[in-house]
């Protein structure tokens, strides 16, 4: 940026560094310069100078300074949220995963890709995914215990209501307390805080976002090492979606995944006996995300929408392998109403009773 001095301005600096015995000023680095008197600059960028030829009488009046702003570093890569998050730590560790599993396979990158994600799966979300169906099974079996429990309360409160003349609205009140107290002691007894069924999705969301984040940042080039791989990525795909920095132009991959993704939340519609209004919303919630997901699939690079193909395809093979008795015996999963000895069969069939017939 280059700024015009007038020469009384410049005449006051003359004065300045002729009367001082200081060294010439070399640079502003710690407030704004005004350079104009008749204009205002709304900008608090600090602005440093970066060549001030020494003041000498010989000099011309009408001189030019040039002056560069001084921007922080954590806006030199980007100025948004998005782009920080791209650029963090754990994003660069989770390229450096992908590229160490290519360089070590040596497979195409279409099958690294596929391989790591079903790595991560098995390794890390399937045993999380026992799990919180061993705080499901556990929580639904305490269903009995607590009914029993609130009428069993509920004639105890009708009880000193009586005796003490309470109200019906601190009788509610009393009941809701007891309650809670209640259902809250036999969480802790049974170790079946449903709050740890969420430990799969606290897990399962920040490991989508990195991965995703990896493969777009090494389809982009957006970094030093992505450069170097992006012409890799150029020709490591395979049939229609040669191509893995391009969206995929057929919508097959898209439609497959908002299809994939569909069918897993009908799978677990299709479980529940008797659904709540809010089970309902979430259900419903789901189909639009999946729906949503098909457009943003057909706009990002076909290593991303590959990846979230792969990703949902794992995640309703484990959902089946999470219904066999025979898994769930291996993992000492609890036995809860809503289990059966053909889940596969009772699932086929349901979904024909309710979307063919």
């Amino acid at each position: 940026m280059t700024v015009n001095v007038r020469p009384g301005s410049l005449r006051i600096l003359h004065q300045i560094s002729h009367l001082s015995s200081r060294p010439p000023i070399r640079s502003i680095s710690h407030a704004p310069f005004a350079c104009d008197h008749h204009k205002t600059y709304r900008s608090h960028v600090p602005l440093r100078v970066a060549t001030l030829p020494r003041l000498r009488p010989s000099l011309p009046l009408e001189s030019t300074l040039c002056f560069q702003p001084c921007r922080p570093a954590s806006t030199a890569n980007g100025t948004g949220w998005y782009e920080s998050l791209a650029d963090s730590t754990p994003v660069h560790l989770t390229e450096q995963l992908l590229i160490s599993v290519h360089q070590t396979t040596g497979l195409p990158w279409w099958a690294s890709i596929v391989c790591t994600t079903v790595a991560l799966r098995t390794v890390v979300t399937l045993p999380l995914g026992a799990y919180q169906a061993v705080i499901i099974a556990k929580v639904e079996a305490l269903q009995v215990e607590i009914a029993e429990l609130a009428k069993r309360l509920r004639y105890e409160i009708s009880v000193r209501a009586k005796e003490k003349g309470w109200t019906e609205k601190h009788c509610r009140y009393q009941f809701k307390k007891n309650l809670k107290r209640i259902v809250s002691e036999l969480y802790v007894r049974d170790n079946c805080h449903p709050f740890k069924a969420s430990l799969l999705v606290w897990v399962q969301l920040p490991m989508w976002v990195c991965l995703s984040l990896a493969l777009r940042n090494l389809s982009l080039g957006v970094t030093d090492a992505a450069t170097a791989l992006q012409t890799e990525l150029t020709v490591g795909g395979t049939l229609w979606f040669s191509d893995l920095t391009l969206p995929d132009s057929t919508w097959i991959m898209p439609v497959s995944l908002g299809l994939i993704n569909l069918l897993i939340t009908e799978v677990f519609a299709l479980r529940r006996i008797e659904a709540s209004k809010f089970q309902k919303y979430v259900t419903n919630f789901i189909r639009g995300i999946s729906l949503l997901m098909i457009p943003i699939a057909a706009t990002v690079p076909s290593s991303m929408a590959l990846y979230w193909l792969s990703s949902s395809c794992v995640g309703l093979g484990h959902n089946l392998l999470l219904r066999s008795p025979r898994f769930q015996r291996l993992c000492r999963i609890p036995t809860t109403r809503s289990d059966s000895d053909t889940p596969y069969r009772d699932i086929a069939s349901s979904f024909v009773s309710k979307y063919i017939k």
